[in-house]
């Protein structure tokens, strides 16, 4: 804000000046005391300048908020807008209906892929969406340096330019490798946040005790892997806070937001974020009124559960000064909704404008055109041939890791199995729940191919495929037979990215993601039926995930333990290193 604009602000409030914009009769729910007010809002250049604004109070737009509650927009905190697989576009149009005003988006999806030029490619456009996009600066790309391929990196010098960017509110999350193993790049860019006033995110998964100590000693402010009450709790007392997450397949809002209420605890330091959330699922369930109204549902009083979706959000990211409530000089960012018990916006309001009304969007804003090389970014040297995934043995049966994943969790177990050998190549084994696991390096520079073996996908026959892969975002192909992954693969190099189900030689179903194959242009709903018959598909295969395509997505992240798979091979996540697929026997 200017000088000029600070001061006309002063002068509506002394009425000197009409307002812009009055939304009159409405119960103002004040976060910061947890009153509710009887008011009128009175709107300036796009920000509150009172809630109780005279009777009759002269403003160019009149609005009649008739009895209705308003409450503060809404905050998801911590989000990688290239999972929604929608354009920033795209995910505006689902989220704002739902009262989301502000979104902090790590972009380390398309940095992974591009680089510095991918993420100002992701940004194209955003400054005309009905939502903040906030930048979470991506601290590791890529992220396991040494044990994956990617397409662009960030280094040093450009995440300090980054953290310069006006969108940019914080350093992205840092796993415990590169804080625990003492490597002086990464403290010197959670130092670059804190010089400059901004907090560094974390991302604590699994951490306890000593190590947790450390972990917090080295500036990190908040962690969104809390899967227990008891982490969430040990983390406060360490001074982090807590992003409580429900996505598509890390749901942990339950699990802690009963502990909060049996115990009592203060919420202050808890907020709300989704982290990976399909785009099906934000069209059925919503956003983070989906969040707060499961919160309001499991015994938390409504005050307390939307403060954690604003004021509490605001406030960590120190940003309480421009979101996060209805006061004097933050933006206008307002839903008005008939209950507190079930939130269900009516109208959403962005900078003291009517941005949705009744679940849709009043406008859309103009399309962008994004860079004609961001749509050319597959090049396969390897896997499009069945003989590439063939795993050759000499004994009659081989005994070989297995990751064993989990339907509502990101993290994974590291089992064994003991498999059969056909014609000299080791055999998967559906009836027992083992396929094979494969990523392709995607980028056309050295053709890697790594292989392991996966339980829990329930795969009886052909096989699943998607070029949205943590965090490397090479071609992670999970499948009962060779001939199947091959097949998604040269369907994954003819549409430049997406998601694919194949059996045999067959396409069964596609999901083209031609942008940095990691997103879609098309209309969300239009990406909304095909996620949805892709994943009916999958199912009709034997598949017995909820969201097969979002568990594939995190199977070969090498942070989250204990087993990732990348393009070079199995990694063992707590040791950090590359082990065998096979077990030596």
């Amino acid at each position: 804000m200017n000088i000029h604009q600070r001061i006309e602000l002063v002068e509506a409030a002394l009425g000197y000046l009409p307002f812009d914009a009055v939304i009159d009769n409405v119960k103002v729910v004040n976060v910061y005391t947890g009153n509710i007010l009887d008011g009128a809002i009175g709107i300036k250049n796009g920000r509150v300048v009172t809630f109780r604004a005279p009777k009759n109070a002269e403003s160019m737009q009149y609005m009649d908020g008739k009895g209705k509650y308003a409450i503060p927009g809404l905050i998801d905190t911590h989000v990688h807008i290239d999972s929604t697989l929608l354009t920033p576009h795209g995910m505006a149009e689902l989220v704002v209906p739902h009262g989301t005003t502000a979104v902090f988006a790590d972009p380390m999806e398309i940095s992974n892929v591009a680089g510095y030029a991918g993420m100002e490619a992701l940004l194209l456009g955003s400054e005309q969406l009905s939502c903040h996009i906030y930048l979470e600066v991506s601290s590791r790309v890529p992220t396991a340096p040494g044990l994956e391929t990617t397409g662009g990196e960030l280094r040093l010098e450009e995440v300090r330019r980054i953290l310069r960017w006006k969108e940019a509110v914080s350093l992205g999350e840092l796993d415990p490798s590169k804080i625990l193993g003492l490597h002086p790049e990464y403290f010197a860019k959670v130092e670059a946040a804190l010089g400059l006033g901004k907090i560094a995110n974390g991302h604590a998964i699994g951490l306890s005790g000593e190590r947790l100590i450390a972990y917090a000693c080295g500036g990190l402010m908040d962690d969104h892997e809390c899967v227990t009450f008891e982490e969430a709790i040990t983390r406060n007392e360490l001074g982090m806070a807590v992003l409580v997450r429900e996505g598509s397949t890390e749901r942990n809002l339950e699990t802690l937001i009963r502990g909060a209420v049996a115990h009592k605890i203060d919420t202050r330091h808890w907020m709300m974020c989704t982290d990976d959330k399909h785009p099906n699922e934000m069209l059925s369930e919503g956003h983070i009124d989906y969040m707060v109204n499961k919160a309001i549902s499991l015994g938390m009083s409504p005050i307390q559960a939307i403060q954690m979706a604003t004021l509490n959000a605001a406030a960590h990211f120190r940003l309480d000064h421009e979101l996060g409530s209805i006061a004097p000089g933050r933006w206008a960012d307002i839903i008005l909704t008939e209950s507190l018990q079930s939130i269900q916006p009516v109208q959403v309001f962005f900078k003291g404008q009517l941005v949705a009304e009744n679940g849709t969007l009043t406008s859309r804003p103009p399309a962008v055109v994004y860079p004609h090389w961001l749509r050319h970014t597959v090049e396969l040297t390897r896997g499009k041939q069945a003989a590439d995934y063939r795993l050759p043995a000499s004994s009659n049966a081989v005994s070989v890791h297995v990751i064993q994943i989990f339907p509502d969790q990101i993290i994974n177990r590291r089992e064994s199995a003991r498999l059969p050998v056909d014609d000299g190549a080791i055999c998967t084994d559906p009836q027992k729940d083992v396929i094979k696991l494969a990523v392709v390096e995607r980028y056309g520079k050295n053709g890697n191919i790594g292989m392991t073996f996966v339980r829990g996908f329930g795969l009886k026959q052909g096989a699943i495929s998607s070029t949205v892969s943590h965090d490397h975002h090479n071609l992670v192909i999970a499948g009962v037979d060779d001939e199947s992954m091959a097949t998604c693969a040269r369907a994954t190099e003819e549409m430049q990215g997406g998601l694919v189900v194949a059996r045999g030689r067959e396409v069964l179903g596609r999901l083209p993601l031609p942008l940095g194959g990691l997103f879609s242009d098309e209309p969300p709903k239009r990406v909304i039926e095909m996620l949805e018959e892709i994943n009916a598909i999958a199912h009709s295969l034997g598949c017995m995930l909820p969201a097969p395509f979002m568990t594939l997505s995190f199977i070969s992240l090498p942070t989250v333990p204990e087993l990732g798979l990348t393009d070079k091979g199995l990694v063992d996540v707590l040791n950090h290193t590359i082990i065998d697929w096979k077990i030596e026997e």
